[in-house]
């Protein structure tokens, strides 16, 4: 007869072999996919939070996803076919610091290039054997303050490691530099902030033993006047510049460990409420509504204030009222109970474009062309986007009116 302790075994087994069969028959849980970005300005923080990867499809209304792996990711699919003579479809990429208020963990940045260390980065990439123009690039930003919100305003540098077939950076060629054990063209030019190219002679996608040293492009940059000391490193961000097609290109493993010294950023002032000074003269009664430009984004008045200089950008569109604009016969275009101006009154390419009480000054006169232009009566130059940036929150300038085609980011859709 079996005893107690016996039975109880017995059943103990029992129950052990039904919990495996249980478990066994139990079919494992799929691993997690990676995360596919499609939308124009999807991103996600990967590496908890240490670096960023972003769609960033800022220039075409082209389809474009990327597939996130790690501290990297891979085009998926890139339906491009922009003009290799204007702007590239967008910069999906990687980064570490600040960008557009998106901020990463650790990072170091901003930081003043005057306190610049070793600062040095590495990445793994891999191209398509056939296909595309493209470039494999850097880009680094830089700004006058610590900012870590909106457009940076000081200097944009770019180090192109490898490209395949017709693209040109920003502006033109200005001479050669020895930097990295490699031999680089150096172009400058400027869209309302300054840009510097460095372009490799003989292109490499092998970076990941390069070990970049960014301080030596850095202080190149800052000999030919192109960055101050005193300005700030706000991100550094790795990816491609597709103009056409695009799939297949990967980058790996980015990595950027600052060395330098640089406090972590404070918590951004509260904004002190600004009076709204009357106008100096009434702008006159017209058509009313918003102005719709690049990436259907709306003209908007920065932060809603309508003190004389506030900035005008472009912002996502919302139907506040500093989005809304009154268009009047005489050419005054106003929002806010002021005018749409040039600051300080200036004519030169890249003047901001700004708020004043209403005078009707040559430079607060604006006229509408059949193309879409919104051209200036006091400088002859058009309401520009700077830099064909599409994120909101870009500032906007006037500029020259591209004389052989139209350009989004100088079209505009009047109420």
């Amino acid at each position: 007869m079996a005893s107690r302790r016996g039975t109880t075994v017995m059943a103990r087994w029992w129950c052990l072999v039904l919990a495996v069969a249980a478990a066994l028959a139990v079919p494992a849980a799929p691993a997690t996919a990676a995360p596919e970005l499609c939308g124009q300005f999807d991103s996600t923080r990967v590496d908890e939070g240490r670096a960023v990867v972003q769609n960033n499809r800022w220039g075409a209304g082209t389809a474009q996803c990327i597939d996130v792996q790690g501290r990297g990711f891979t085009i998926t699919r890139a339906d491009h076919d922009n003009s290799t003579s204007g702007a590239p479809a967008g910069y999906p990429s990687v980064f570490e610091g600040c960008h557009y208020a998106i901020c990463t963990a650790d990072s170091g940045l901003p930081l003043q290039v005057s306190a610049f260390g070793d600062l040095r980065s590495s990445v793994a990439v891999s191209v398509p054997p056939s296909g595309g123009e493209y470039n494999v690039a850097y880009d680094l930003w830089f700004d006058p303050t610590r900012r870590t919100d909106g457009q940076n305003t000081g200097a944009e540098l770019m180090i192109w490691l490898d490209r395949r077939g017709r693209p040109q950076p920003v502006g033109s060629r200005v001479g050669s530099a020895t930097i990295a054990g490699a031999t680089w063209d150096v172009w400058v030019g400027n869209i309302g902030w300054n840009v510097i190219s460095f372009v490799r002679t003989t292109g490499t996608s092998a970076v990941r033993d390069l070990d970049l040293d960014l301080t030596a492009f850095t202080r190149e940059a800052v000999r030919r006047g192109q960055i101050s000391p005193s300005w700030y490193l706000t991100s550094v961000q790795f990816g491609f510049e597709p103009w056409v097609g695009g799939a297949g290109l990967a980058a790996r493993d980015f990595t950027f460990p600052t060395s330098g010294s640089a406090p972590a950023p404070g918590p951004a002032p509260a904004p002190t409420p600004s009076p709204r000074p009357q106008p100096t003269a009434p702008a006159p009664q017209g058509r009313t509504g918003r102005i719709v430009g690049l990436a259907g984004r709306c003209l908007d008045v920065a932060g809603a204030r309508s003190a004389d200089g506030t900035p005008i950008i472009i912002w996502d569109c919302h139907g506040g009222a500093n989005q809304r604009w009154t268009v009047t016969p005489g050419g005054s275009i106003s929002s806010l109970g002021r005018c749409l101006a040039t600051e300080g009154g200036g004519t030169a390419n890249g003047t901001r474009v700004v708020l004043r009480g209403c005078d009707g000054s040559a430079t607060q006169r604006w006229e509408a062309q059949p193309n879409g232009n919104l051209r200036n009566a006091g400088s002859g130059k058009v309401l520009d986007v700077a830099g064909y940036e599409g994120r909101p929150g870009t500032p906007t300038q006037i500029w020259d009116a591209n004389g052989w085609t139209t350009q989004a980011n100088q079209v505009w859709r009047l109420p």
